[in-house]
């Protein structure tokens, strides 16, 4: 075989330097080397606290092993271009030479600030090894304080037309609220990822209870979660009256049925769009103004109780 003659595709640097000795590093991109992040937020009994621990999952199908390397994560919306077009990248990996750190007792990740990103780094070499996927420990958070809320969920368009009855048995949305604060017993920002939720039954086991994907969480920011639907909460919607003010304006008046059929007391929150220019001009319950488009409605309902809301507003869309 020729000396120069090569079998595979092979990546080769020649050098030319002066001196006897050099070292010399090589930065490179390349394709094939992904990370995500994933975490298991279980949670106790009463719904209001909790315990947090995420995961790194590096995939490497570079075509290559990387043995005692350095891994460094980026978190971010990183852009990069490919083939002339642009894409919004994943988060980044880093991999350099095996070197002298990381500290016995301290979390398996450091954080800092990097550009306007987030930068992870691992605080002990590790070999990721071709079409190899491997997790890490990435944190970890106890008692962090968990706001559990019901929120029934109205639309728009229900203030434009006639239309009677809209739902019956309508579910509830289930959504978990946290303050990724120091004070919470978190306060690192959050690679984006997903978050599966359990719960321990009566017999001590911990069940599935939902997931959600969650994006890139900065320190001191809030995280909801969607769970999925309440199953003992549902609730009806009643168009009891309708009125044309013209082309584009409308008066009407609704009744939500809100039923319980838990043993335990539930507070539900309406979320209510309306959407163009709007004036509430009665309501059998307090409403609060979240913005230009929407009110809530909060109700407390009382164990196997059901509750009725009504309310009488004008719109106008056009």
């Amino acid at each position: 075989m020729p000396a120069n003659l090569i079998s595979k595709p092979t990546l080769v640097w020649l050098l030319d330097s002066g001196a006897a000795k050099q070292k010399v590093e090589v930065t490179y991109l390349t394709q094939g080397f992904s990370w995500k992040a994933d975490y298991v937020l279980v949670i106790d009994d009463a719904d209001k606290l909790a315990d947090l621990q995420g995961w790194v999952t590096l995939n490497n199908n570079t075509g290559a092993s990387y043995e005692n390397a350095k891994l460094k994560l980026v978190a971010g919306d990183v852009q990069k271009l490919a083939s002339g077009d642009y894409y919004g990248a994943d988060d980044e990996v880093i991999l350099g030479k095996k070197g002298d750190w990381g500290v016995k007792g301290k979390p398996a990740f450091k954080e800092e600030g990097f550009f306007e990103y987030h930068l992870y780094t691992l605080q002990k070499p590790t070999d990721v090894l071709q079409n190899e996927q491997k997790q890490v420990t990435l944190l970890e958070g106890q008692g962090i304080k968990v706001d559990k809320k019901l929120i029934f969920f109205g639309a728009a368009y229900y203030y434009r037309g006639n239309y009677g009855q809209v739902v019956s048995n309508q579910k509830v949305g289930v959504y978990l609220d946290i303050e990724n604060k120091e004070t919470n017993h978190l306060g690192m920002p959050l690679p984006k990822g997903i978050v599966r939720v359990y719960k321990a039954d009566k017999a001590g086991a911990k069940q599935f209870v939902g997931e959600d994907r969650i994006d890139h969480t900065p320190r001191d920011e809030k995280i909801r979660i969607k769970m999925g639907e309440a199953f003992d909460v549902v609730g009806d919607r009643k168009q009891m009256s309708w009125k044309s003010l013209g082309s584009c304006n409308s008066e009407s008046e609704w009744e939500i049925s809100l039923r319980n059929h838990k043993d335990t007391p539930e507070t539900v929150e309406m979320f209510e769009p309306v959407g163009g220019d709007w004036e509430i001009l009665s309501s059998s319950h307090p409403t609060v103004k979240k913005d230009a488009h929407t009110f809530t409605i909060t109700v407390t309902l009382a164990k196997k109780s059901d509750v009725k809301v009504k309310y009488r507003v004008r719109t106008r869309w056009c």
